[in-house]
């Protein structure tokens, strides 16, 4: 990354423990963060309260964040959503996800989120009521689709910082995505491992 990791506290302790629960490792993202513990919290905090409370299943945030990563050429996020989005299809959907193509086990749902998803990160003063209707179509509620756009938008903040001041996509993440979706990720930062 472009810029030192924070000195250690207790702060940064608390926030690298968590990467490292969480992941089994500490994400290189989590030292550019670690300099904002409060922020980082906050972060997690938003993302739970989006998730926690909506009728999108995981599966749906996760189509939402890999068209997301994609669209904006973040190779961080497309590794990691791109393994759990595998996991919850099947790998050559998450691929087809993070190329922009349609994928036959995508529900229309999912395909309309897709749609969704690289429209708000590329084109936001672009959108229409044509495009909402097309979610509408789909089967997707107005609380959903209000859903969907505030995580993207913040999906797109986190992707941003983490871009911006180069962190590079663990090796761990590669290593552990499927072969499909690391094939699929040809854009951003490359990890470690593809880096070596």
């Amino acid at each position: 990354m472009f810029i030192s990791a924070p000195p250690d506290s207790e702060a940064t302790a608390r926030v690298y423990q968590s990467s490292f629960d969480s992941q089994g490792f500490i994400m290189n993202l989590t030292r550019i963060w670690a300099w904002r513990p409060d922020v980082f919290d906050g972060f997690a905090a938003l993302r739970a309260q989006l998730m926690g409370s909506s009728s999108l299943s995981k599966r749906e945030f996760a189509v939402l964040v890999c068209a997301m990563a994609a669209a904006l050429g973040d190779s961080y996020c497309a590794l990691a959503w791109g393994k759990t989005l595998a996991g919850a299809s099947d790998p050559p959907s998450a691929a087809a996800v993070l190329q922009g193509v349609n994928a036959a086990d995508l529900s229309a749902r999912e395909q309309a989120l897709s749609a969704w998803a690289r429209k708000v990160v590329t084109q936001p003063n672009e959108t229409t009521a044509a495009d909402v209707a097309r979610l509408r179509d789909a089967g997707l509620g107005d609380k959903e689709i209000a859903e969907a756009t505030l995580f993207v938008a913040f999906r797109l903040a986190f992707s941003t910082v983490n871009d911006a001041l180069g962190a590079q996509p663990d090796w761990q993440l590669a290593a552990s995505a499927p072969a499909e979706v690391v094939a699929a990720v040809r854009f951003g930062r490359p990890s470690a491992a593809q880096a070596a």
